[in-house]
């Protein structure tokens, strides 16, 4: 059996969340996502953990040992260095997690939610590729709402990953969330038909 398998990603709040709910909601398809997995990776006890606290030092951890995210997402964001590296450690395990997935999986249509699809050169892993956009204006304003982040903070956020231009560009389908949650839905509907 042939699996169709959308991998589905955009900006940051950009309505990626949005659209993978509506597909597990209306469509019943499995959704497997990168931040899930990412955060598995950095659980308490793992080695990808250790090896942050040895690099950054232990002020990385939150008193009950868990990574204090708010910390490395200013070291992160700032550092494409640090980041790169960071991501070096985690890729590898989320792509091994999507792996295992998608071979365990009997449906004939999987979605993987992967902000950082193309960034982490996860493209071979996907059928198709489904790209959610925005403004750049409404993407600072969902994200500092969402995550109470300074402008700054958002602005950081969003220039550590690949323009949402560029994403769009190599998409099969581009999702257009400047409207109505309706008329995004409505996008999804048509391209899964």
């Amino acid at each position: 059996m042939t699996k169709k398998i959308i991998g589905l990603t955009g900006g940051i709040a950009t309505g990626k969340t949005t659209v993978a709910n509506y597909l597990a909601d209306a469509y019943d398809l499995p959704v497997l996502d990168a931040d899930i997995y990412a955060r598995q990776a950095v659980c308490v006890g793992s080695p990808i953990l250790d090896a942050i606290a040895i690099h950054y030092g232990n002020q990385i951890l939150l008193p009950n040992g868990d990574l204090n995210r708010q910390k490395l997402g200013e070291i992160i964001f700032h550092h494409p260095d640090e980041r790169a590296w960071v991501e070096n450690l985690i890729h590898p395990y989320v792509r091994d997690r999507f792996l295992a997935e998608i071979q365990a999986s009997t449906a004939k249509i999987l979605v993987l939610v992967v902000p950082l699809l193309f960034e982490a050169g996860m493209t071979d892993l996907v059928t198709e590729i489904w790209v959610v956009c925005c403004s750049q204006q409404q993407q600072l304003a969902r994200l500092m709402q969402r995550n109470n982040l300074t402008f700054e903070q958002a602005q950081a956020r969003i220039h550590s990953q690949m323009p949402i231009a560029e994403k769009a560009a190599r998409a099969d389908v581009v999702l257009d969330n400047s409207s109505t949650l309706e008329a995004l839905l409505k996008q999804v509907d048509q391209a899964l038909s």
